[in-house]
């Protein structure tokens, strides 16, 4: 059964802010609505009261208490045309009636009595016209002889007029906002796809990786990508020098048994049978085993191990140079030793092994008869580990300044003369690339021959 593809980044961020806008203008047109909606209706009822003022103000009350209906032009044209939707009513304690020509022949139930003073405004309310907004004042005039009369001033308006000044705005807001939110929209997918652009950016260039065409990420990336970027351009890195391992392991293999085969096939040609020459066999036989497991070990490595305990330089050092100075006996090759108790070396034994031998073996097939190890540890202010200085020096004809970067090549030799597989050096490049170490090879100022200088930095 497949699974279903996910969503892209695109669809997911349009998505979201679809449904975010989506949300927030309707909150926001719900609150405007609501806003215009009793802004209206208090502008509604101003303009009731200050009809009931005008009706108010020509109204007037004669001796006797008989109230003088308003004879001034009413504040509006339409109380004068019947069923304009606009009324007036006046109703006294006494009885005193009073309507508006537009409210003439309609029953309209308006009749309300309010104390002086007393007002009101309620809407929409239900009647033979339909709904409604109502606003009344209570009044009390003095006669001629000083005797109150109580008059409620009514004045009232269909909500046809508010409900379509309503519906007007309402369809207005909504378009406006629909019109916005879909800008909005688009905006957002354009920023998305300006943001967006380096992964794509990203994509594409990995795509040209895995094609062929270009060996890393090439260009400048956001700083949000950029810790992305490096780690892709390690990893593709370390694929390559995992290809490459692998596919030396072999020859690596083989040069790494030369020496302890060496060893034993001197002292089968001696003649040798007695314990300590069975000793030193059983030795080399347990070493070429040890290496076997090393080199084949080494396809599955992906660089340096982060938490590693320290591995002594010496004893290292001494069990590889027991066995060099057998094999070169019959030339009175000796191997001095200038490593400090404390110099350690952080990371797999095998990888010490396999750079101290290569340079001793190579130290020892050039010398006339003195080589020099020297080691010395690189403490550093702030760093949780000191470096690792690494130096093999010999008395031979040494290496010419223009050699150096061909002897380092893998199958090369220095003379084709001397036996060996030219890989040797190559191997000590490998593992100093792989710990981020440096090599540099120049003239012994002490002994006169070569000089193999290795540093691992503090970390």
């Amino acid at each position: 059964m497949s699974s279903r593809r996910p969503l892209s980044l695109i669809t997911r961020s349009t998505l979201a802010t679809g449904l975010a806008l989506i949300a927030f203008l309707g909150l926001a047109g719900l609150s405007l609505d609501r806003a215009y909606f009793e802004s209206a209706r208090a502008a509604l009822r101003d303009r009731l009261q200050g009809y009931v003022y005008a009706y108010l103000a020509s109204t007037d009350v004669g001796r006797g208490g008989r109230v003088l209906s308003p004879d001034s032009p009413p504040p509006h044209s339409d109380f004068l045309q019947p069923g304009s939707g606009l009324y007036a009513v006046i109703d006294g304690d006494n009885g005193y009636h009073w309507e508006s020509p537009s409210a003439v022949g309609r029953r309209l139930g308006l009749q309300e009595h309010l104390r002086p003073g007393e007002n009101s405004f309620r809407g929409p309310v239900q009647s033979s016209v339909g709904g409604m907004y109502i606003y009344s004042l209570g009044v009390a005039y003095d006669d001629a002889r000083g005797q109150p009369v109580d008059l409620t001033f009514t004045v009232a308006q269909t909500e046809t007029q508010f409900v379509s000044q309503l519906s007007v705005y309402r369809r207005t807001l909504y378009t406006w906002l629909a019109a916005l939110g879909l800008v909005l929209l688009l905006l957002q997918l354009l920023l998305l796809r300006w943001s967006l652009f380096p992964l794509r950016r990203v994509s594409s260039d990995l795509a040209r990786v895995d094609r062929g065409d270009s060996d890393r990420l090439e260009g400048a990336y956001p700083i949000e990508l950029s810790g992305l970027t490096h780690s892709l351009n390690n990893f593709i890195e370390n694929e390559r020098r995992s290809l490459t391992r692998n596919r030396n392991i072999l020859a690596d293999l083989a040069h790494s048994l030369k020496t302890p085969l060496a060893v034993v096939r001197s002292r089968l040609e001696l003649g040798d049978v007695h314990d300590e020459a069975r000793k030193d066999i059983t030795d080399q036989v347990q070493r070429m085993d040890d290496i076997v497991a090393y080199q084949l070990s080494r396809g599955a490595s992906s660089g340096v191990p982060t938490f590693v305990a320290p591995v002594e330089v010496a004893a290292h050092a001494e069990d590889l140079v027991q066995g060099l100075e057998k094999v070169h006996a019959s030339r009175n090759v000796l191997c001095e030793f200038e490593i400090e108790v404390d110099a350690r070396f952080y990371g797999e034994a095998g990888d010490l092994l396999e750079i101290l031998g290569n340079l001793l073996e190579n130290a020892f097939k050039w010398a006339q008869h003195r080589v020099l190890l020297s080691a010395r540890p690189m403490p550093e202010r702030g760093k949780r580990r000191p470096g690792l200085e690494i130096c093999v020096e010999d008395d031979g004809p040494g290496i010419d300044a223009d050699q150096v970067e061909r002897i380092l090549q893998r199958g090369v030799r220095g003379d084709e003369r001397v036996q060996g597989h030219g890989i040797g050096l190559s191997i000590v490049q490998d593992i100093v690339n792989t710990h981020n170490a440096t090599l540099e090879v120049a003239r012994s100022d002490e002994l006169g021959g070569a000089q193999f200088r290795i540093h691992f930095s503090a970390v």
